[in-house]
């Protein structure tokens, strides 16, 4: 189980597959120097719920994984992330959709 360091103080804990696709979405935006809200559901154990915090370039982030290899990223899922970052309501964790097909072998 990943984390995301929010302003070094608040700690929320993704899968690091999860997590490794949000990376890639908030540094696009960041580069891109866009402030934006993220909202997540917290799992249901700890009480369900909403959070929505405001990503900006200069409130520090830190992306923590439980794994030293990382995730191969599915490019549906990113730009479906991507998608809900450049609306008014910003960025939610959508489901991964599946991922496009390989290119046969010749």
């Amino acid at each position: 189980m990943g984390r995301l360091t929010y302003n070094s103080s608040m700690k929320v804990h993704f899968s690091d597959r999860t997590l490794a696709h949000l990376k890639s979405v908030i540094n696009t935006k960041l580069q891109r120097k866009e402030g934006f809200h993220f909202t997540w559901a917290d799992d249901p154990a700890e009480g369900g719920g909403r959070n929505t915090i405001w990503i900006h370039p200069g409130i520090p982030l830190i992306f923590t994984f439980t794994s030293s290899t990382p995730p191969l990223l599915n490019t549906r899922w990113l730009e479906a992330l991507i998608r809900t970052a450049n609306t008014v309501t910003g960025l939610e964790i959508v489901p991964e959709p599946p991922r496009p097909p390989t290119a046969a072998a010749s």
